[in-house]
């Protein structure tokens, strides 16, 4: 299956761009927290509100589906990942928390653009039984790279400033962009995608599941590493030091997790994710011990891909047409929380830093809830 993917180039396409985002961002993540306390001297509620603002470009991902009357997506792929390396770039260049929004909404609108049209061609090119593999392989390769992002962080930080790091990465993630522009991994004889907002009632589990994971998933990425900075005091290199582990872990199972959702399907996958999130979130409520809190975050990430289920799920009840504006409503969808709830969870930080992750450990049970409906609708699906 690798070498019959390896000579696919929709799949190198993907691959090369994947790992370009997910190192930019990698990279903005590992410095964003210590860059906010010890250069800008943020608060927790000021991190609340950037990281609101940074999911405002994920809000307006509908807008995709209008960019695709004018540019073709995977060219729209190739653009976000440019708009993503100058966006990390400019970051240690405005060290204020007004400069963070620009750079902060720049970066963010590449990364969610290129995400929207990775998931749609995915979907589109790879069929249901290779999607899950797919995802997972490209997954294993996004560690790979961050496992090298990390470790020249870990490397050059004592030697490198904030901005020199930042630029460095940026101008990397740039250039696989302008590798991208000069290739043409299309095929003939694709189903022709709608270009016009897709909303079905058939739908709606997708919908539901989705916006879910987009609330809990925010609760995390708001406020685990700000935890891990502010009251643990995990300095850059340790930060550093934490993601590659976690990204080493990652490497082998991403894969696995992949040949699980094809063996046993989506409803189990995401059955076992919901219910230890719901454990973890409470954890990271109550640990005061810092290799505990730090395992934490590396079994949260190992969970985090179990989410490709929702999209192999979605895959399975819809119609090949939908699959492109659908991708682009569901990151619209997944976000509406996301907008708003790390802004509320920053205010709420300041009451008791407990109360976000509580409440990410109610949406966790929750999605445990809906996620038992997913047979009954992919058999509605096999019967229409």
């Amino acid at each position: 299956m690798t070498k019959k993917l390896a000579g696919n180039p929709m799949y190198v396409y993907l691959m090369v761009l994947t790992i370009a985002a997910t190192a930019g961002l990698h990279v903005w993540r590992t410095l964003f927290d210590n860059f906010a306390v010890n250069m800008v001297n943020l608060d927790g509620h000021h991190i609340g509100v950037l990281q609101s603002i940074r999911e405002i470009p994920g809000f307006l991902a509908l807008l995709v589906v209008y960019l695709l009357f004018i540019i073709k997506e995977h060219k729209l792929s190739a653009l976000s990942i440019l708009v993503l390396g100058i966006g990390v770039a400019a970051t240690g260049l405005f060290p204020s928390f007004y400069g963070l929004i620009l750079t902060t909404l720049v970066m963010s609108f590449g990364f969610h653009y290129f995400e929207t049209t990775n998931k749609s061609l995915t979907l589109q090119y790879f069929d249901r039984d290779t999607a899950p593999l797919v995802f997972g392989k490209l997954r294993s390769y996004a560690a790979v790279s961050n496992m090298a992002a990390g470790a020249m962080i870990f490397l050059v930080a004592s030697f490198l400033s904030y901005t020199q790091l930042y630029l460095v990465f940026g101008c990397l993630v740039a250039g696989a962009a302008v590798w991208a522009f000069f290739k043409n991994p299309t095929s003939e004889g694709m189903i022709p995608q709608h270009r016009k907002m897709i909303l079905k009632r058939r739908y709606w589990l997708y919908y539901i599941l989705t916006f879910m994971a987009g609330a809990r998933r925010q609760i995390f990425i708001a406020f685990a590493v700000f935890l891990l900075v502010k009251k643990f005091e995990f300095s850059v290199p340790a930060i550093a030091a934490l993601f590659f582990f976690n990204n080493v872990v990652n490497y082998f199972l991403s894969p696995f997790i992949g040949r699980c959702i094809v063996r046993f399907g989506e409803r189990k996958v995401l059955s076992l994710e919901y219910f230890c999130l719901i454990f973890i979130f409470v954890a990271y409520a109550l640990v005061d011990s810092k290799a505990l809190v730090a395992l934490l975050y590396v079994a949260d990430h190992i969970f985090f891909n179990f989410a490709i289920a929702i999209n192999t799920f979605f895959q399975k009840i819809a119609d090949p047409r939908d699959i492109a504006p659908s991708m682009a409503v569901g990151f619209t969808i997944n976000h509406i929380a996301a907008v708003v709830l790390p802004a509320i969870g920053g205010m709420l930080w300041l009451v008791d830093y407990r109360i976000p992750f509580i409440g990410g450990a109610v949406f966790s049970l929750v999605s445990l809830v809906l996620v038992q409906l997913i047979t009954g609708e992919l058999e509605k699906r096999k019967a229409s």
